[in-house]
């Protein structure tokens, strides 16, 4: 049992680095294709995720200590089983066990074979649940029965080519047996997912909810707060570059990243009524509620923004002063580096504040740019 537990441990470990990887990704995807996060969706894609780790993990783990698997076995050792049923003789042989005498069947799920064959059977039933979410209709069993057999197919391979090569020979047999009961099982994972699912909202419900916001002219905050994000994420892909081919950092780079964001969140929306290269990737723009010209505000947008940028630079640089112990400052700069330290926590936090407020809002709050550019966000062309 402490084989599988460690298995799924692993798994949880690999997810949650995945999530991270993921989820921003995840995020913009979800509100490109419906205008909202869906936790419903957000829910089945992460344990989706988890689940076909943690199956992973149970098949090929734990490791063989050497790739010299060839050496660990003895001489033509068999690494396939291809007699359908196989398990039924292995739990059956040296049991006790006697088909026609039903007394005696109570000894069968203390069968170590049966374990096996039980947990192989349980193994791809949650692939058939997610299949059925997919798949949507009870019709396409067979497109499910194909899917999980291609899987469980892909398992055994992988076991018997040793990871394709990674080990000499295969640390785990390639079983005809496993096929079934991982087909099997998936197949009635597909049957038995309604029970599941009622849980959940269907696709036409979230379909429905995202047209409905199409159609309210709505934009939740996230969107905003992913539109900048990604706006971000360009300036500092281009930094990158920039301090990649000329070396150059300190003032220059951060003169550089000024003219960056002039160019991203001032001239770009001047030229597109509005939007940012993210707002344009998230499906909105911005206009003014005022009425007044989208140049000037977007402009008033991008101030906002260098503002909070050049008080953390100044607060950074007034941090970082150093100066000799000899120095008749030098108190002073330890005075003056503890104020930057709180003041940037106070900024920091300010603007933590500020944006969790924004997001549980629901939209009755804007970011602070917005509110001080009088721009709202609109999905109207």
């Amino acid at each position: 049992m402490s084989v599988y537990t460690h298995s799924i441990m692993v798994a949880f470990l690999i997810t949650i680095f995945s999530s991270f990887v993921l989820f921003v990704p995840w995020l913009i995807y979800t509100y490109r294709k419906y205008g909202y996060l869906s936790v419903s969706k957000t829910i089945i894609m992460f344990s989706f995720i988890f689940y076909f780790l943690s199956a992973l993990c149970l098949v090929l783990l734990p490791f063989p200590e050497t790739r010299d698997t060839c050496s660990l076995q003895a001489p033509n050792t068999v690494h396939y089983n291809l007699h359908p049923f196989q398990f039924v003789t292995d739990i059956l042989k040296d049991s006790g066990i006697v088909l026609t005498n039903p007394s005696t069947w109570v000894f069968i799920p203390k069968q170590p074979a049966f374990y096996q064959a039980f947990y192989n059977f349980l193994l791809l039933m949650p692939f058939g649940v997610y299949l059925r979410y997919f798949l949507k209709k009870r019709e396409y069993w067979k497109r499910a029965f194909l899917f999980s057999f291609l899987l469980t197919l892909f398992y055994e391979v992988t076991q018997f080519t040793g990871i394709y090569g990674i080990f000499n020979c295969a640390y785990r047999i390639f079983d005809v047996d496993d096929l079934m009961l991982n087909s099997v099982g998936a197949l009635l994972g597909f049957f038995l997912a309604p029970v599941v699912w009622a849980l959940f909202p269907s696709h036409e419900e979230v379909a429905a909810k995202a047209a409905e916001m199409v159609e309210k002219d709505i934009v939740k905050p996230l969107s905003t707060l992913l539109a900048l994000a990604i706006d971000l994420i360009i300036a500092q892909f281009i930094l990158f570059i920039i301090d990649a081919v000329t070396g150059y950092s300190g003032m220059f780079e951060f003169l550089v990243k000024i003219a960056l964001y002039m160019l991203l969140f001032g001239v770009v929306p001047s030229f597109t009524n509005g939007a940012t290269l993210g707002m344009k990737f998230m499906r909105f723009t911005m206009v003014s509620e005022n009425g007044k010209s989208i140049v000037s505000q977007s402009w008033r947008r991008c101030i906002a923004i260098l503002v909070v940028v050049c008080t953390s630079k100044i607060i950074t640089t007034l941090g970082h002063i150093q100066l000799d112990m000899d120095s008749p400052f030098y108190v002073l700069q330890i005075v003056i580096t503890l104020l930057a330290f709180i003041a940037n926590f106070i900024l920091t936090m300010i603007i933590a504040i500020h944006v969790i407020r924004v997001i549980v809002s629901g939209g009755r709050r804007r970011l602070f740019m917005d509110y001080y550019a009088g721009l709202i966000a609109t999905r109207k062309k």
